[in-house]
């Protein structure tokens, strides 16, 4: 399903609609423009670069120097490049990222990457977050500040998250909505309450007696 919002394959039927806009078909890129981002289960990051390169690189569509102002560092591009780092340096820090700003993003533990994974995100400001399994590989202490910090961004930066999660502890914590799928298929849709108590999802995912 994610694959098919963000631009990855083009679905065979229905519709994709972010604020009223059609966006099925598109490619992945010009999704990300109109503000739709996405983390991927398995991390993807450019390990050999450091973290804070990491950030620079996501900013490449905000940075509208031109090649020839870069070749010469003019004083647009100059300018450009500090805007970068400095915005870069804010998420370093909301992130808790700062003491490991200049390593090598694949030398961190998969808790850092997977913020770091998240950040690179959201310094594009996005409108809607989509996280498939952020709690894959967390130990029980990361599951918990990943629930604060998804709690935190869309309560301060007023972004919308949809979420593919296996766990259910954070699912029920910070959902508002909740999709059931049994075989690629919807089964229910509800609040929290709603959901853990449906006959339906109890069947499913417990099986019955």
């Amino acid at each position: 399903m994610f694959n098919c919002v963000g631009g990855f394959y083009k679905p065979t039927g229905g519709d994709v609609v972010l604020e009223g806009h059609p966006i099925a078909g598109l490619p992945s890129h010009k999704i990300a423009l109109k503000g739709l981002v996405r983390t991927f289960q398995n991390i993807r990051l450019f390990k050999s670069l450091t973290v804070v390169e990491n950030l620079l690189v996501a900013q490449h569509r905000k940075v509208k120097s031109g090649l020839l102002h870069g070749l010469f560092a003019t004083p647009a591009y100059r300018h450009a490049e500090k805007e970068a780092l400095e915005r870069a340096a804010v998420w370093l820090d909301r992130m808790g990222l700062k003491s490991v700003a200049n390593r090598p993003a694949g030398t961190l533990s998969y808790g850092h990457q997977r913020r770091l994974e998240i950040a690179r995100c959201m310094i594009t400001e996005p409108r809607l977050l989509m996280l498939d399994e952020p709690a894959a590989g967390l130990n029980p202490q990361e599951k918990i500040e990943l629930q604060h910090l998804i709690d935190r961004l869309r309560r301060e930066f007023g972004v919308s998250v949809l979420l593919i999660e296996h766990d259910m502890s954070l699912v029920m914590g910070v959902s508002d909505r909740i999709l059931v799928m049994e075989h690629g298929r919807p089964i229910v849709i509800g609040t929290p309450d709603a959901v853990r108590n449906d006959p339906r999802v109890i069947k499913a995912y417990l099986g019955e007696e």
